[in-house]
């Protein structure tokens, strides 16, 4: 259709294939290879998110079943850099 050498519907009926079954079948086969690529995809970033907020909540129930009560008070693990600043001694 597009080329210089256009193709008869009687020379692909002579080979046995009709005309519509030859490009149905490679464009069908392009198509099923992209799907499967975009569905193999989707499965690994859906796994990773799910791995992601699995993983959040059992580091959020670990941290919380581990509290002390100094946990409570605002600011109860911080490092200071200098506590003697600002006392007044």
């Amino acid at each position: 259709m597009f080329g210089c050498c256009e193709r008869s519907s009687t020379d692909s009926e002579e080979a046995g294939v009709p005309v519509a079954l030859e490009d149905v079948d490679s464009t069908t086969e392009e198509e099923s290879h992209f799907l499967k690529t975009v569905g193999w995809v989707s499965a690994a970033l859906g796994a990773v998110a799910l791995g992601v907020l699995v993983g959040r909540e059992i580091r959020q129930r670990y941290k919380f079943n581990r509290q002390t009560p100094y946990d409570l008070y605002s600011h109860s693990g911080d490092k200071l850099p200098d506590v003697d600043c600002g006392v007044g001694i």
